[in-house]
Order: structure tokens, then C-alpha cells, then sequence
């Protein structure tokens, strides 16, 4: 597929996706959405691909929603999905959201500029933010009249607690990396210079030194733990989990290289060799 609003490069099996539409602060557009699924779909298919970096083109990572429309940019002419009503449409930022979250390649954010709106609820389901020195993020909504997206409200709290989320969401402030640095929203915040080194290196560290089967269960068992209700249910996955990889070739190899110091060599690909080990689990179609 062609892209007309991001760029995809995979080199030394790390893929960037790059926000590229500069001259608007790389708005989040409906073409942009889609080619985000597109891209993320091509990375899980392809074995080649071990992470993924986010960044934007330009000064900005994403200004948010593109408002080139005018007062009228959220408007919904359909039903709000109200007692007996049939459902809204679907939330553009969510249904990325929820497929950055179903994801089989870790995924790192190099917010390279301000980012807001959508274009940080966005990063909530990728798994590292790194930020450049010059970054600033806002949760706007209530600003613009409207209210968080993106699933955030489900991911903001998990990441830097109840009540550092609802202050941001309620005063919809722009803060400075910094800040989000001490919340923990973002893992660093480093010079604009070294921004995407630095993702690349959190990126290589998992290419180069990881089973690619490992990395996708583990990815998927922190996010879906989350929600367990108790550690029971983590208990009964990681046995499963390790029942499972534990006579894998991975297991075998990654022990044997271990003891013969030595680099080891995985063979096993997310498309042939992930199991399930996640049978209570029920995958959410949209209602």
C-alpha cells in the first residue's frame, strides 16, 4: 500500500512509522487512521519486523484532530447511542488504540514535538514513550468542548494514576515533557538530537537480544492483566505461558546459549509459533 500521511521503513528489523504530514502539525486524519491499521497489520505479518518506533515528521508529533473543518470538525450526524438507539460511529482514535494494543511487535513512542488530543492518547497502548526536550502534551478535550478518546480513559489512570489523570483531563493544560517525565507518561526525555537514537535503542535491544515469541506473549500478558480482577488470574496464565514456551525451541536455545556464553539464535516467528495460552479470554468485537 501506498501511504499519502505516514512513512514505513524497516531497517535492521526495526520498522518506523513516521506521522507525515508536517506543514499541519501531522493533524490525525481519517486517511491517517487507516493507513495506521494498514501499517500495523503489515508488521504483524511480517517476522521481520521485531519493534516499531512512532515519531512525527517536522516540529510536531501530532497536533491532534485535523479542525480544518471548522466548528463543525465533531460533529456526528447519527445517533449518540442513546436508550434505543442504534450505536454511534465508531471512534477513529480508539479503533487505533485498540490495535496499537492488540499488537504482536512492541511499540516505542519518540514524541518529537507537541503532541495532543489524539495525538498522545494515541501512545497510550504502545509500550515505551521516550519524548525530545521540546515536547508538550495536553489532554484538550474538555477545552474543545469534547472529552477524552482513544480509549484514554481506560489507559491514562493505568499508566500515571487516578489522580494525575483527572487533573490533566479536567484542566485540559498543555505540560512540558518534563512533567510528564516525573508522572511517568513518558520513560525519558531526552535532546531533540538523540531522540530517535535513543528509540531505536530501546527498539534494538528487543530485535537483537529476545525471542520474538517471548516478547509477543509477555506484551500481551502485562496489557491483559491489567484488568484481572485477582493475581490468580496471572498465576493460571504464567503457568500456562511457561508450560508452553518452556519445551519451546526458543527455551531450549536461549538455556544452551546461556551456558555456552554465547549470542543465541531464535528461530521461532510470531506467525507460526505463538500459542494460545489465553483461553478465558474473550476478544471484544465493536458493539
Amino acid at each position: 500500500m501506498g501511504y499519502e500521511e505516514i512513512t514505513y521503513e524497516v531497517e535492521d528489523r526495526i520498522l518506523t512509522i513516521t506521522l507525515d504530514r508536517p506543514d499541519q502539525l501531522n493533524a490525525f486524519t481519517a486517511t491517517m487512521l487507516h493507513e495506521l491499521l494498514d501499517a500495523f497489520d503489515r508488521a504483524d505479518a511480517d517476522d521481520e519486523v521485531r519493534a516499531i518506533v512512532v515519531t512525527g515528521r517536522g516540529r510536531a508529533f501530532c497536533a491532534g484532530a485535523d479542525l480544518s473543518a471548522g466548528a463543525t470538525a465533531f460533529d456526528n450526524p447519527g445517533p449518540a447511542g442513546g436508550v434505543g438507539e442504534p450505536p454511534p460511529p465508531r471512534d477513529g482514535g480508539g479503533i487505533v488504540a485498540l490495535r496499537i494494543f492488540d499488537s504482536t511487535k512492541p511499540v516505542i513512542a519518540a514524541i518529537n514535538g507537541p503532541a495532543v488530543g489524539v495525538g498522545i492518547t494515541m501512545t497510550l497502548p504502545m509500550d515505551v514513550r521516550l519524548a525530545s526536550e521540546r515536547a508538550r502534551m495536553g489532554f484538550v478535550f474538555a477545552r474543545r468542548g469534547v472529552v477524552p478518546e482513544a480509549c484514554s480513559s481506560w489507559f491514562l489512570p493505568r499508566v500515571v494514576g487516578i489522580s494525575t489523570a483527572l487533573e490533566w483531563v479536567l484542566s485540559g493544560r498543555v505540560f512540558p515533557a518534563a512533567e510528564a517525565e516525573a508522572a511517568g507518561l513518558v520513560r525519558a526525555v531526552v535532546p531533540d538530537e538523540d531522540l530517535l537514537p535513543a528509540a531505536r535503542r530501546v527498539a534494538a535491544g528487543i530485535a537483537n537480544d529476545t525471542s520474538a515469541v517471548s516478547v509477543a506473549l509477555a506484551r500481551r500478558m502485562l496489557w491483559r492483566m491489567l484488568c484481572a480482577d485477582h493475581p490468580m488470574e496471572a498465576h493460571k496464565m504464567d503457568s500456562r505461558a511457561m508450560a508452553e514456551m518452556g519445551r519451546s525451541g526458543d527455551a531450549h536455545e536461549g538455556v544452551g546459549a546461556f551456558l555456552e556464553k554465547r549470542p543465541a539464535r531464535f528461530r521461532m516467528t510470531v506467525s507460526a509459533d505463538l500459542p494460545d495460552v489465553f483461553p478465558g479470554w474473550v476478544e471484544r468485537p465493536f458493539e
